[in-house]
């Protein structure tokens, strides 16, 4: 009787042993199945296109990158409408990297003639400069041949630099007839960077910036020479 209950319960262990390895793939397969179908509903129900970067009303408002993080890889174009690497020349020496709204305000010329008369002892010291604006290639084509700037002047036109830099505010209204027609019919937010001043490392580490929301503030040529001479042994 016993024997009989031990071949019983031996046959019941192999035939269960038996499902289970003929089923354990079959369920395997099944729950791969579920996890790619979850994964397709999941990126199914994402808009690919939806901007990361939320759009503020007001330059007090703005999530700008902080001292000791690095910035995006972008790219831009430069005065000649050729891609402009930005990474890649930032790797190549420390950078004095300038972010202005456009050749057609007086405080942006006024700051840019400014960081003119620096250039030669920010080079000497071993910084270039690079500055950005929504200006289009032309416009900027057009900048440094009126001003004689011996620095690179970069085009944001469409201002996806700026949203990367956390830089980027809807325009007031009166910008808004105006901003198409500078930026070659790019920048169709109607946006504007709050300008800034970034120094950076050949890393892309931000090592000191300047930020106002009030555009007619600006860091002075002078406050710029002492905090990148006090700062260049660090980068």
């Amino acid at each position: 009787m016993m024997r009989t209950i031990n071949l019983q319960a031996l046959l019941c262990v192999m035939i269960l042993t038996g499902l289970i390895t003929i089923l354990t793939p079959a369920i395997t397969m099944a729950q791969d199945n579920m996890d790619k179908e979850n994964k397709m509903e999941m990126s199914s129900g994402m808009n690919m296109e939806e901007p990361m970067y939320r759009i503020p009303e007001k330059p007090e408002d703005i999530s700008p990158l902080l001292i000791g993080e690095s910035i995006p890889r972008v790219t831009l174009k430069d005065g000649k409408g050729l891609a402009f690497d930005l990474n890649k020349a930032v790797a190549s020496k420390p950078t004095i990297l300038v972010f202005y709204r456009g050749g057609w305000c007086p405080y942006c010329t006024k700051q840019l003639s400014g960081l003119q008369e620096l250039t030669p002892e920010l080079e000497k010291m071993g910084y270039q400069l690079l500055a950005i604006s929504t200006d289009s290639p032309e416009g900027l084509m057009e900048s440094a041949n009126e001003k004689q700037f011996d620095y690179t002047l970069l085009s944001d036109a469409d201002l996806q630099v700026s949203k990367k830099f956390g830089l980027a505010y809807k325009a007031p209204k009166g910008y808004w007839e105006m901003l198409p027609k500078t930026s070659g019919g790019m920048n169709k937010e109607l946006l504007l960077p709050v300008p800034s001043v970034f120094i950076l490392d050949k890393a892309g580490k931000i090592h000191y910036e300047y930020i106002n929301p009030d555009f007619k503030q600006r860091l002075s040529p002078e406050l710029l020479k002492a905090v990148a001479t006090t700062i260049y042994n660090e980068l």
